[in-house]
């Protein structure tokens, strides 16, 4: 994401990275302006029969009031629709603004940007388009691909030689055929400058990096051994930073790594809250180093913490010296977090 200009009410942004739509998702809120170039029919312009002509759509600078926008995880658009304000026509009607890709955006907000937007903007921003990483779990009889993105583990293919019927030839050639004809269809998903990050139990992950690299692989390739396969071995590497190097900063690396460290310091009574009570405590003590909550309870004003909102413990945190985490739901640290009500707060000392 690039901010291209800021002020106390105001953000005028470009959409460099598709999970820059995932932060923009928790940002077009009911009530928020938002203008970009758009495309309406000339209702004024009629043909002999006095209907509009389907050929004259104008495009324009359309400013919408927002009324409520529509996202699906991992989808390539944000969907944001409400009655125009600000146009040369069609004033009053109502019109959806499709953000994607390279979209330019100015989003307005009635007084001041709130904090936790401002904050998750200039994250955004700070980060970038990060390279995604593809995160393959290999093992004897199946391979699962997972990009890796900043908010989420998203799924890919799917390859698997269980299943019945009689096979021709013993089991290693078998293993041999599936592997190789499994790397070619990888690779067609392979982005250039995309690292591969293979993981497993055993020592087929090697055997396929050979595969990959015998069928014309250019690209980083890292593997690391696991406990487990499946999906559970792509978290194992994520909480344990079994691979650092090629994850680095990732928002879902930290977020996991985070919530990992709360759970541990749940488990032995160590310097943690959770539950509405101990956070507001804890906020009003200056003792949370890190707030970690889900992004849409932080902007929920119904959603209370004892007689605050989330938006104003945040405040709270970031007041005295501490960060506030808005995690993704669409990962399974996140998920775990749900559990927790949603928040839970690292401390800089145990509560008494």
């Amino acid at each position: 994401m690039k901010i291209l200009k800021i002020s106390d009410s105001s953000c005028r942004i470009r959409v460099d990275d598709l999970d820059d739509l995932w932060v923009l998702a928790q940002v077009c809120r009911k009530g928020i302006q938002i203008g970009m170039l758009g495309h309406r029919r000339d209702s004024t312009t009629v043909n002999q029969e006095g209907r509009a002509k389907e050929t004259e759509r104008k495009t324009m600078w359309i400013v919408l009031q927002i009324e409520q926008s529509e996202y699906h995880s991992f989808s390539d658009s944000l969907r944001a629709s409400g009655i125009i304000i600000e146009a040369p026509i069609d004033q009053g009607k109502h019109h959806t603004h499709s953000i994607e890709m390279h979209s330019e955006i100015q989003l307005t907000w009635n007084e001041i940007i709130p904090i936790e937007d401002r904050e998750l903007l200039k994250k955004s921003a700070d980060i970038g388009a990060k390279a995604k990483v593809l995160l393959i779990v290999v093992e004897t009889d199946e391979i699962q691909l997972f990009e890796v993105t900043p908010n989420g583990l998203k799924e890919g293919a799917q390859f698997n030689l269980r299943g019945g019927g009689k096979r021709e030839g013993d089991s290693a050639s078998t293993t041999d055929s599936f592997f190789k004809q499994t790397a070619k269809e990888t690779l067609l998903v392979v982005r250039p400058g995309m690292p591969l990050l293979l993981c497993g139990p055993g020592s087929a992950r090697e055997r396929f990096a050979n595969d990959l690299k015998n069928e014309g692989c250019e690209e980083t390739i890292r593997t690391v051994s696991t406990s487990i396969g499946g999906r559970a071995a792509a978290n194992e590497v994520l909480r344990e930073g079994l691979a650092d190097d090629i994850l680095g900063e990732h928002t879902i690396v930290r977020q996991t790594r985070m919530f990992e460290e709360a759970l541990s310091r749940v488990g032995t009574g160590g310097a943690v809250a959770y539950g509405a009570l101990e956070i507001l405590d804890a906020a009003q003590q200056g003792a949370i180093e890190t707030l970690i909550i889900i992004a849409e309870l932080l902007r929920d004003e119904n959603q209370l913490c004892v007689d605050r909102t989330w938006s104003e413990i945040s405040e709270l945190v970031l007041s005295s010296g501490g960060e506030v985490e808005q995690s993704s739901k669409d990962h399974d640290a996140g998920a775990q977090l749900l559990g927790f009500g949603g928040v839970i707060a690292l401390l800089r000392w145990k509560l008494e």
